[in-house]
Order: C-alpha cells, then sequence, then structure tokens
C-alpha cells in the first residue's frame, strides 16, 4: 500500500513538472529521450512522445529504473494513450560516420519528424539536443523529473531491446539477448573469441578486444 501511494504521488510529481512547462509553451509539450548510447553494438534508438494534458499512467518513470515486465505493460500503454509518439533509429555506421552524439541528434530528429502532431515546445533528457522544429529545454536526468521524457524513455528503451533480440538470432555467437550490446564481461569474451560483426561500433575503443585483434 506504502509502495503503490509512493508510485501515485512519483507520477503527479513528474506530471505537474509538464504542466508547468506545457503551459510556458502555450501548446503541444514533446518529451524526448534516446537508448544505447553507451553501447558498443547496435543502433542507437530515441522517442518523442507527446500527451493531452489529462494524461495519467501510473509507474511511468526513468527506464532504467522500471522492471522490464513493467515497461513492456506501460510501452503498449504510452503507445495507446498518447496524442502522438515518434521513434527514430541511427545506425551503426551512421554512429561511426558522424560520431555517437551526432547519431543521437539524428535519431532524436527522425523521432520527431516521424510524429503526426508538430510541438510547440520540446524538452529532452541530457544537455545538447536542438531542434529547428520547435524550442528545446535541456533537462539534465529529465527522465526522472518529467512525466513525458520518462515516457519516452521507455519507449525507446523497449524498442532497442527488442532490435538487439531480434539481432541475437541473426548472431547466435553473441548474447545481444541479455547484454543488448553494452560492453560487459561476456560480451567482451564474444568478441575475443569470435571478432567483431558488421553491427559493432568501431568508433567505440575496447582495449582488450584492440590488443587482441589488431
Amino acid at each position: 500500500m506504502k509502495q503503490d501511494l509512493a508510485i501515485k504521488l512519483r507520477t503527479l510529481k513528474i506530471l505537474d513538472f509538464d504542466i508547468v512547462h506545457r503551459k510556458q509553451g502555450g501548446g503541444y509539450l514533446c518529451g524526448i529521450d534516446e537508448a544505447g548510447r553507451g553501447p558498443v553494438a547496435g543502433p542507437v534508438v530515441a522517442a518523442a512522445v507527446i500527451f493531452s494534458d489529462d494524461i495519467y499512467i501510473d509507474s511511468v518513470y526513468d527506464s532504467k529504473k522500471v522492471s522490464n515486465k513493467k515497461r513492456k505493460e506501460l510501452f503498449e500503454r504510452i503507445k495507446h494513450a498518447a496524442l502522438a509518439y515518434g521513434i527514430g533509429l541511427a545506425s551503426r555506421d551512421e554512429i561511426d560516420e558522424l560520431n555517437i552524439l551526432q547519431a543521437t541528434k539524428l535519431a532524436m530528429n527522425r523521432a520527431v519528424d516521424k510524429m503526426k502532431i508538430k510541438p510547440v515546445k520540446i524538452i529532452a533528457d541530457g544537455n545538447f539536443y536542438s531542434s529547428l522544429v520547435a524550442p528545446v529545454e535541456n533537462i539534465i536526468r529529465g527522465d526522472e523529473k518529467s512525466f513525458s521524457i520518462a515516457a519516452a524513455s521507455i519507449l525507446a528503451k523497449v524498442t532497442r531491446d527488442r532490435i538487439m533480440e531480434e539481432l541475437g538470432n541473426s548472431y547466435p555467437h553473441f548474447s545481444f539477448a541479455h547484454h543488448k550490446g553494452y560492453c560487459t564481461k561476456a560480451h567482451i569474451d564474444e568478441l575475443l573469441e569470435h571478432g567483431y560483426t558488421d553491427i559493432h561500433r568501431r568508433s567505440f575503443k575496447i582495449k582488450a578486444v584492440q590488443l587482441e585483434l589488431l
């Protein structure tokens, strides 16, 4: 009971945050976040989402602090409840060509472009995003402060996890379904044994692997 109350209060707090920013913007408020900047394999995925004033979905929060089972449930609820949402990707080739920061911005731009509604104001997790579509306010740890950014973080995380699980079927020597391309010990061991695949980011340096493979 106490946990349920704590979750409700947390949800109301991040909803209030968005209400303030929605009033400041004077129209549709868009939250943006990404998943996959840190891994050494796979794409980076971004999501953008716009909600109505009366939105309420309990348990929406920073995707890293929500269980995998809950994220999948919230993923469907968010898509159903949103006025508009978009999901954008930047590939491994684009990450290596542009660098991870620019590729993340590209994925975010693609997410915004896929929405059927044009936002009046954008709030983005982090400190680096800009857009020609609408004014942007970057918010450090925004996925813990804003309902819209938290919802976007869940859309991005679940989408990327599913992509990595599918890639695990194409690359059976790599347990992408488990480590999702992050630089875990298991992943490094797989790299040392099997070498890079065409979804590994060559621009990311992994010392243990570089010494063996170069």
